[in-house]
């Protein structure tokens, strides 16, 4: 059986790898696939948080990013939460054929880089605190 802290670095390697896919994905134009990895990493960031400050090491089977943080001792501005929520948009609205061509009319290479360089600093913030 795993240790908490076992089950919180293996969240965090997972996000990490999903963080260089990120790049990979940008780099090769794909930017909605490269957002959607970012709200990956991020996801797996706030389930490293949900298991350090809740009594069980499964997080709840959710990609809400707001909820997972909501249920940690992480406290958030409302700015960061209002970015989380706009975040959010690119795993679930990402997934569905409907919302997929409205997302890649918004995806371009500007707006992708600047969501990535912004999720970068809350990335860097969130990781700290989790040290």
């Amino acid at each position: 059986m795993k240790t908490k802290e076992e089950y919180i670095q293996f969240w965090i390697t997972q996000a990490e790898d999903d963080w260089q896919t990120v790049y990979i994905l940008f780099e090769k134009k794909k930017y909605l696939q490269s957002l959607f990895f970012m709200h990956l990493a991020i996801e797996k960031i706030a389930k490293a948080f949900w298991i350090r400050d809740n009594d069980t090491n499964i997080p709840p089977k959710t990609h809400n990013l707001v909820y997972l943080i909501s249920q940690t001792k992480v406290e958030l501005s409302e700015d960061d939460k209002e970015f989380l929520l706009n975040i959010n948009r690119f795993q679930i609205e990402g997934r569905y054929p409907d919302y997929v061509s409205q997302l890649y009319k918004i995806c371009d290479d500007t707006f992708t880089s600047q969501t990535i360089a912004s999720t970068e600093k809350l990335k860097t913030w969130l990781l700290d605190k989790l040290q």
